[in-house]
């Protein structure tokens, strides 16, 4: 008996399957007409068993050798099973049969897109263009292939044309988003969100890329409105309360970061991340505990949250527990080695436990990871001079200026030193650089060395620079 070819319903496909298994199981063979066999290869396609799904395709090949839509089937199951020359033997067959089939032509370029045959690539997929109704999904893979060689500009204009054909295809505007991104054209990505929303108000996946974008213009009272109009049009969408926190954060707003950043958790999992973003906002409103304790749910969540481990050393050190702190920072920098932040920590916590050599060693990490933090600067070769190293103080400034010539504390700071030595000249040569960069911040010599304000010989050079 054949299966009928359109099911009356899910039933009937479903016995489809069922007589399949049979057949296996009595080592027969049953005649199925090609509609049961499209049902029973994506019957196994959906449950991932491709091998079981390549069997069916074959078994179908063998009663109906003229139906492409199992030559098509077999190479797309090839292509899945990392099999290409196999794939392509399917599809040279399939276009013999009926070369006018877009799917033939689409699933060519995939194989030429994961194998980087660009070129390739795209000429297939031109093909495919040209035979198929429904294009979005073809030009959203041509942008993906032009995004691999880096032409972001020709992505864009893909991803663009896909979206004219589908005002709802999310990964188009995700990808949008990413392209301007990569190009750093926020401007462009904002007049963009906001004409699809002018069409399509009810998107929230353009009203959520929208307040990205802002987010990063740092607009961010603009970006917490639109994250507002993507949550209320999906509820949800634990993705946007999560860069609506971010926002708040940003905004000094902690209170009401730390409410939102929680709502995530009414329709997602809490996750390592979330916890982190909690903790930092207690830890910026000084309350500890609470910080130390979704800082420990974080590291508890994902081991490897090296933030987090960082965190709750912050909350140790600022309780004076300056010992304890060190085991967690340490733990930190072993997942980011090169993470400046941590290093500095760590050489502040030494410096406060008197362990002067492993606090010197420490900012000598900070300032090879990040040799623009002025502050770093500044307090290394504080240690020094308090070690009575005025000599290493001084060069350690040298070399601060070099890498910051804008700085002028740094400059101010070199004055101080230069005294301290004894090499008056150099000193005031400093000083007017000091004065030309920055005569507003002429105070800071004085307070790192008071004695300064009686020596006339630097009074008479401010003088000249400040009226």
């Amino acid at each position: 008996m054949e299966e009928e070819f359109f099911f009356e319903s899910n039933e009937d496909a479903q016995r489809s399957v069922e007589r399949y298994e049979e057949m296996l199981r009595n080592q027969d063979q049953y005649f199925f007409d090609a509609g049961a066999f499209e049902y029973i290869v994506d019957f196994y396609i959906e449950k991932n068993d491709p091998v079981k799904a390549l069997q069916v395709v074959d078994f179908a090949i063998s009663q109906h050798p003229y139906a492409t839509v199992f030559l098509i089937k077999q190479a797309h199951l090839y292509i899945l099973t990392n099999n290409n020359e196999k794939a392509f033997i399917a599809l040279q067959k399939a276009e013999l049969l009926e070369p006018s089939e877009p799917d033939i032509y689409l699933l060519r370029g995939n194989i030429f897109q994961n194998t980087e045959r660009f070129d390739e690539a795209l000429e297939n997929y031109e093909k495919a263009l040209g035979l198929a109704e429904s294009t979005d999904e073809i030009l959203l893979q041509m942008a993906y292939v032009y995004q691999s060689m880096g032409d972001y500009e020709s992505a864009i204009t893909y991803i663009k044309l896909s979206l004219e054909q589908n005002m709802e295809n999310q990964d188009g505007l995700y990808e949008l988003a990413f392209c301007y991104d990569v190009l750093d054209k926020q401007e462009e990505s904002i007049k963009f969100y906001q004409q699809y929303i002018d069409t399509d108000p009810y998107s929230y996946a353009a009203w959520y890329n929208l307040g990205n974008s802002f987010h990063k213009l740092n607009l961010f009272e603009k970006a917490i409105d639109a994250y507002d109009y993507a949550i209320l049009i999906k509820e949800d969408f634990s993705s946007a309360y999560f860069n609506k926190g971010n926002a708040l954060v940003q905004l000094d707003k902690y209170d009401e970061a730390i409410d939102v950043y929680k709502q995530t958790f009414e329709y997602e999992q809490p996750n390592a991340d979330t916890y982190c973003a909690i903790g930092e906002c207690y830890e910026k409103l000084e309350k500890m505990d609470e910080a130390r304790s979704y800082y420990k749910k974080s590291v508890k969540m994902d081991p490897k949250m090296a933030d987090a481990w960082f965190g709750i050393g912050v909350t140790l050190n600022f309780e004076e527990r300056y010992f304890e702190s060190l085991h967690f920072y340490k733990k930190a920098i072993d997942l980011e080695a090169e993470n400046a932040d941590f290093w500095f920590a760590m050489a502040d916590a030494y410096y406060k436990l008197g362990q002067i050599d492993e606090s010197i060693e420490a900012y000598e990490k900070v300032l090879e990871f990040n040799p623009l933090d002025i502050e770093a600067w500044l307090d290394f070769s504080t240690v020094l001079y308090e070690q009575g190293k005025l000599l290493e103080a001084s060069e350690t400034m040298a070399e601060a200026i070099k890498n910051n010539p804008e700085a002028a504390e740094l400059y101010y700071r070199m004055v101080a030193y230069l005294f301290a030595l004894g090499n008056y000249g150099d000193a005031l040569g400093y000083l007017e650089t000091a004065l030309t960069t920055d005569p507003d911040k002429h105070y800071i010599l004085f307070e790192y060395l008071p004695q300064l304000q009686d020596n006339s010989a630097i009074l008479n050079v401010i003088n000249r620079y400040i009226r």
